[in-house]
């Protein structure tokens, strides 16, 4: 006890990172969805309107991914997503047509 050991070090920092995925809240499919429309500065009226859903909706899964990543605004999410899963929320995201002029 009280002695440092390079093996005890090892396993309690994996202890530590298996803990922390443990705990890590499930985001289900929809919300990933959300997090990828959000980190491409979607609105709520934009993210309902691409995933077939009202606005209110939209809010509504922004606002438990907020409670679930732990974060107070909702640009925020994304990089609490990056943060937590280690995924690009960018990365799968089909290019669009706004701001193309046409």
């Amino acid at each position: 006890m009280g002695q440092w050991s390079p093996g005890g070090a090892r396993s309690s920092f994996a202890g530590m990172v298996n803990a922390v995925h443990a705990t890590a809240p499930a985001i289900t499919e929809r919300q990933r969805q959300v997090v990828e429309l959000i980190a491409a500065g979607c609105s709520n009226e934009e993210v309902g309107e691409r995933l077939g859903i009202s606005a209110r909706t939209a809010k509504a899964h922004a606002d438990v991914l907020r409670h679930k990543l732990g974060v107070s605004r909702r640009r925020q999410i994304p990089v609490a997503y990056r943060t937590l899963t280690g995924d690009d929320p960018l990365h799968d995201l089909e290019p669009t047509s706004v701001g193309d002029g046409g």
